[in-house]
């Protein structure tokens, strides 16, 4: 699908829902020939055998590293009774993971979660040039998928697919991160626009270059706004080179809108872009309880030192964990304004591990808490300047929060000129 902002868990339709879809009408001797057992096929024992290690490895790691060794109150044992007979009987991958992801929901946290391994293969290949539609996806609440954006030039803009719908099917299944489309055969999507009218769309994928991760850009002479869409390796490195020739008289603009945040350490590296060395911005606590410090320790690139330059930060709802970690410590250092509306509060600590059939969990190690002391998760980051962005402003082009952080920018700027 091009870039995808996606989520763990996916929610698929009821495998005989599926079945349904392509069944004909019963002739006469069909309504009268005597009932089938509904039984299901039986699933093979290689695949239960699978599906229990699978199943298993995420048990044992929830009881053995979650950070909080109290499990939030949730009854661990009672859940493998619960969930571990239907992940032993799922058919499909796809079915597999959802029951394990029912049961990591049990957790209520956004990191917990489990992809299987053509979403962990994507994920892995997601910088590579492929076949896609060109939409990024957010997932909602309700486990549908919003389009966020339509990439010019690419096959769903040539379809007529729009920011601001939903996308509720593709071929007739649920859309979900494991799905693969194939360059130059056609899919159906299945949509549902703001006015909740239904719509479906045929689009032909094509193989299109990844976008950028890390994208610079100068709206005036006097502005640089830096988007990432990302905390992936590297992001410190580009980061300095460009600061390292500007100068002090631009104004910086951090993009973070949209990014599901990434490595602790490239947040760590962008931090060292903008705060002096060993400065605290944050502590974090393990499943044993002994409280981290943690403290600037990266370098931003080859700078020398922090830049002066004014600095402002987006973010939106859809700004997750490292995304929420970065602008908060800014915040609270009063070196940054912070721009646009509440973020996620999804700032636990997490890493993935590998499962035996090649899928991944994600899970909190961590619990994490700012300099200041305030717990970001399930609240998120207060922006200093709150603006929102309509769907008639992303339609359009327009964007009211870059507009804000200039303004707020050019504020601080002339203030700072008559001091000096």
């Amino acid at each position: 699908m091009g870039s995808s902002p996606f989520s763990k868990r996916i929610k698929a339709l009821p495998l005989a829902a599926l079945m349904l879809l392509g069944t004909l009408a019963p002739t006469a001797q069909a309504v009268a020939a005597p009932p089938m057992s509904a039984s299901p096929p039986a699933v093979p024992e290689r695949r239960q055998r699978m599906n229990l290690r699978v199943f298993d490895r995420v048990w044992t790691e929830v009881a053995r590293d979650y950070y909080d060794p109290h499990l939030h109150g949730v009854n661990w044992r009672q859940a493998r009774v619960d969930y571990r007979d239907q992940a032993a009987l799922a058919p499909d991958d796809r079915t597999l993971y959802r029951v394990v992801n029912r049961m990591l929901d049990l957790l209520d946290d956004a990191h917990a979660g489990a992809i299987a391994p053509a979403a962990a293969r994507r994920r892995d290949h997601a910088n590579e040039r492929r076949a896609a539609l060109g939409v990024t996806l957010y997932r909602q609440d309700d486990e549908s998928w919003r389009i966020e954006a339509v990439r010019p030039g690419s096959p769903a803009e040539a379809a007529g697919v729009r920011v601001g719908w939903t996308l509720l099917s593709l071929d007739g299944q649920p859309w979900g991160p494991d799905v693969e489309v194939i360059g130059g055969a056609p899919v159906v999507l299945s949509l549902r626009d703001e006015a909740g009218q239904p719509r479906v769309v045929t689009v032909t994928p094509q193989a299109m270059d990844p976008l950028p991760v890390f994208v610079a850009a100068r709206p005036n002479p006097e502005t640089l706004v830096l988007s990432v869409q990302s905390f992936d390796p590297g992001l410190g490195r580009w980061m300095g080179r460009q600061l390292q020739d500007l100068s002090p008289d631009v104004d910086v603009v951090l993009d973070l809108r949209g990014n599901p945040g990434g490595r602790l350490l490239e947040a760590d590296a962008v931090l060292a872009c903008f705060l002096p060395r060993d400065r605290a911005w944050a502590t974090r606590t393990g499943r044993t309880g002994r409280a981290v410090t943690l403290k600037v320790s990266q370098r931003c690139g080859d700078l020398h030192g922090p830049a002066t330059n004014e600095l402002a930060v987006l973010v939106d709802g859809a700004s997750r964990s490292a995304a929420e970690l970065t602008p908060a410590a800014l915040q609270e250092a009063g070196r940054a304004v912070v721009v646009g509306e509440r973020t996620g509060g999804a700032v636990l600590i997490a890493q993935d591990t590998d499962l035996p059939d090649g899928g991944r969990l994600t899970l909190s190690r961590a619990d994490f808490v700012t300099r200041g002391g305030v717990r970001l998760e399930k609240t998120g980051v207060t922006p200093d300047v709150v603006v929102t962005r309509t769907l008639d402003d992303r339609r359009e082009g327009r964007d009211p929060m870059l507009d804000a952080a200039v303004s707020a920018l050019e504020t601080a700027s002339a203030a700072r000129a008559a001091v000096s």
